[in-house]
């Protein structure tokens, strides 16, 4: 029987400092994210299907996410995501993963490895999270799990002002397809990630942030393609292309990020969903064991 690997069991095998570790490493080991597949969409009557295929080291898989607008108004979460994790040479399937409790670990693992150099020299880290959902906590707690932070205010667009200029990280996971704040306002030496947006049209980050930042992507190609935050600054005449630094630079030490504001944009790629599932799997721990219930006693009867 393929293993089915929930929320819970991904959580037990592969906390968020080693999720890092896991993106760090494959990039380090070669992994090329040009190369990587590009998400391709299909819409439905009710939201879009996303399908996002991967294969690299011992393992190939697939991510299939539905996007549904009106879930909310359900109660119900907006992503829902499987993912199917196959041996590369056998192409058998060895385990289904949660995909949105996949999402959820590894996006907030990319942002951190293609910021680690920023991060590492501000210090305490002083942390504004714009987006409360999963994404905005996920972010919080894997900054925690690897950094001293002094501060964490998770605001709206709304009297954000005083939080911003004492922040030296912003963390931007909304739907918002808007600029979610006034980027004059923030520290000559603030590092911003904007994770909430995959299409073209949408941003989190105005154009003067990237203008003055050094920007760091996931790869160049699918920024041109799929990141607003890039795509609208490029056409204000804020920023050029030559400009994007793949973060794979970044993690193998071949470009140093200098001194000044960065900006890290990600709309999320195949190849991470590959890289933890298979470190997930790789370090698999089982659940806990449940003590059976005690045996009563036998008492003595005489007849």
């Amino acid at each position: 029987m393929i293993p089915y690997l929930d929320a819970d069991a991904i959580r037990r095998s592969l906390s968020p400092s080693a999720a890092v570790d896991a993106i760090t490493a494959a990039l380090r080991s070669g992994l090329d994210p040009a190369a990587s597949v590009a998400r391709t969409s299909v819409p439905l009557s009710h939201g879009e299907l996303l399908m996002m295929p991967a294969e690299a080291g011992g393992h190939a898989g697939v991510k299939l996410a539905t996007v549904a607008p009106g879930n909310a108004d359900r109660g119900l979460p907006r992503i829902n995501a499987v993912y199917a994790l196959f041996d590369s040479e056998t192409l058998q399937p060895v385990a289904l993963l949660d995909g949105a409790a996949l999402t959820t670990l590894r996006t907030p693992a990319v942002t951190v490895a293609a910021l680690q150099p920023a991060l590492d020299r501000l210090g305490a880290l002083r942390v504004v999270v714009f987006g409360a959902g999963p994404q905005g906590h996920s972010h919080a707690e894997t900054l925690a799990a690897r950094y001293d932070v002094a501060s964490l205010d998770v605001v709206s667009s709304q009297g954000v002002r005083p939080a911003l200029r004492d922040a030296n990280v912003i963390i931007c996971a909304t739907t918002s397809t808007q600029p979610v704040f006034d980027s004059s306002e923030l520290r000559d030496d603030a590092v911003v990630a904007a994770i909430g947006a995959h299409t073209p049209d949408a941003r989190e980050v105005d154009a003067a942030f990237c203008g003055r930042a050094t920007v760091i992507v996931e790869d160049p190609a699918t920024a041109l393609r799929e990141c607003g935050d890039v795509v609208l600054a490029i056409a204000a005449g804020s920023l050029t292309p030559d400009r994007l630094v793949p973060m794979a630079s970044v993690v193998r030490g071949t470009y140093v990020v200098p001194p000044g504001p960065v900006f890290y944009k990600g709309s999320g790629m195949s190849w991470q969903d590959l890289v933890i599932a298979s470190a997930v799997l790789s370090h698999l721990v089982p659940p806990p064991s449940v003590p059976p219930p005690p045996i009563p006693p036998i008492m003595n009867s005489r007849s």
